[in-house]
């Protein structure tokens, strides 16, 4: 919408006046501030992802530091995520008070995958858990799921055993 035609010569005087203020402004952040920003479709800043603790070196001090600093941002962008989750499923309910338990069950199975998947990788690590110990955790669990099945599923594979014979 153009802007109107000033109708007196006070009218004129303000937006001149405004002219003379805005134009510069205006100038250098289109022509320094705008060519010159990082953008990014993120809220947070975005780390290079680095190596991860089974690509490093027993003896490389540097790369085990960059990679439990890399897990413990991990850790914390999915705790977050996890907490949005939550909140929203607590909102829906709120909202959708009497209808909630239809209308608020994907938002709940949507929380329970996170929350399963956020356990399976972090949980019972203790206080005090790096990369490394997470890295063991995930290592343990695969050699189990190999000899006894998935986890929680109370199927355990008979390979040892020979068929019998009637």
């Amino acid at each position: 919408m153009p802007e109107a035609e000033p109708r007196n010569i006070v009218e004129k005087f303000f937006a001149t006046v405004g002219n003379m203020l805005e134009t510069p402004v205006v100038w250098v952040r289109e022509k320094i501030v705008e060519p010159n920003q990082k953008s990014y479709p993120w809220y947070h800043q975005k780390y290079r992802r680095v190596p991860t603790i089974d690509e490093c070196y027993t003896d490389d001090d540097v790369c085990i530091f960059e990679a439990n600093a890399q897990y413990k941002r991990d850790k914390q962008v999915e705790s977050e995520i996890l907490h949005i989750l939550r909140e929203r499923f607590e909102n829906c309910t709120l909202y959708e008070a009497p209808d909630h338990l239809e209308k608020c069950t994907h938002l709940w199975r949507e929380y329970e995958d996170a929350a399963t998947n956020w356990f399976i990788k972090y949980g019972d690590l203790g206080a005090y858990h790096n990369a490394k110990s997470a890295y063991m955790k995930q290592k343990h669990r695969m050699i189990w799921e190999r000899r006894h099945g998935p986890v929680g599923s109370g199927v355990k594979k008979d390979t040892d055993q020979a068929p019998a014979e009637n």
